[in-house]
């Protein structure tokens, strides 16, 4: 287990000054999907599995031409017109995503081209946990004077990565998890504040449980071969993990910050599935009022989840209205960070 954790001080404030996001336009309902997907040689899938068993009635999908870094520049153009700077106006730019566009160049240069911006460039990777990694990796370069404005930006296209076609109902079951993914694009801007800003960064890491889930292909182990290139994992497993780490880091938050659950403008979380979202409020008391509910609408879209509900609500935020970001990312980790709007 690794533990870290960041408690900010008055004169050395970073903060987040623009919010962006952006949703492919097409819209693949749970009852479509369905359709589409059968185990090979097995009766059709029963009506409504989907949505009974996770809750989700839709999500949205990247079209062919649009990849990673295209959900991702049009989420950094909204953050940027948001702080009021154009891409020249950043000297750093972090691609923090569980997605990418290929395994080399990282995709932050492919961002960058886009946008025309000329930044230090780099992606940050750490499954749905990506964006929030990205996130305090920028804020730490700017506090040690290594970047004035950060962009953190993701693009995820997690849906590339459910098999349509299973070879059976074990096959099927193998990948479930991935039928909740959706695709999105999110991103904030990060510059010193002198008020506010971040205020607490945590987090623990469980890295026996790599094994719990994700997507194979791609690196060393597995470099060549489609059946590597879906999500396999098993759900329980993740769960059951996150339902014992994930109380006693929330609990510590609020020890060493001192703030109840009452004191959050919101509470954005990481969301897999509407059983998953009803068991995290039950374990940890925070109220449903505090939550920003995405899941059912857009599904599970991976690192972007936090991202796309911090810029529903980002409009609403008065000065010192405090945000809570809890993210959960296979590998299995989570974090918390405290963030106070100026």
């Amino acid at each position: 287990m690794n533990r870290q954790k960041a408690v900010a001080d008055d004169s050395a404030r970073v903060g987040i000054t623009g919010v962006g996001a952006f949703l492919p336009g097409r819209v693949v309902d749970s009852e479509r999907l369905r359709r589409r997907v059968a185990p090979a040689g097995g009766p059709p899938l029963p009506a409504g599995i989907f949505e009974r068993a996770t809750g989700i009635v839709s999500r949205r999908a990247a079209g062919p031409d649009e990849f990673a870094s295209t959900l991702a520049v049009a989420a950094a153009r909204d953050a940027l017109r948001g702080a009021g700077l154009g891409p020249a106006d950043i000297d750093l730019l972090v691609f923090a995503s569980a997605s990418r566009d290929m395994v080399e160049p990282a995709t932050a240069h492919i961002v960058q081209d886009a946008l025309g911006s000329r930044a230090h460039a780099l992606d940050v990777t750490n499954a749905c946990n990506s964006f929030v990694n990205g996130i305090d990796t920028a804020r730490a370069m700017i506090l040690a004077g290594r970047a004035r404005r950060a962009l953190v930006v993701t693009g995820e296209t997690p849906s590339r990565a459910v098999r349509d076609t299973p070879a059976d109902l074990a096959e099927f079951r193998d990948g479930f998890a991935g039928y909740t993914f959706g695709d999105a694009g999110a991103a904030v801007v990060l510059e010193r504040v002198t008020r506010g800003g971040i205020l607490d960064v945590d987090g623990e890491t469980y890295s026996e449980h790599w094994r719990a889930g994700g997507i194979p292909g791609g690196g060393s182990r597995h470099p060549r071969g489609d059946e590597h290139s879906y999500f396999r994992g098993d759900g329980s497993e993740l769960r059951g993990v996150f339902e014992r780490i994930g109380p006693p880091v929330l609990d510590r938050t609020r020890a060493r910050t001192g703030l109840e659950w009452t004191d959050f403008r919101y509470v954005l979380t990481h969301q897999v599935t509407v059983p998953f979202l009803e068991r995290f409020v039950a374990l940890t008391g925070v109220p449903e009022d505090r939550l920003v509910v995405t899941v059912a609408e857009l599904g599970n879209v991976a690192s972007a989840s936090l991202g796309v509900q911090l810029a529903r609500v980002h409009g609403t935020l008065r000065a010192g209205d405090r945000v809570l970001f809890v993210g959960l990312g296979g590998g299995v980790s989570i974090m918390t960070l405290v963030w106070e709007h100026v």
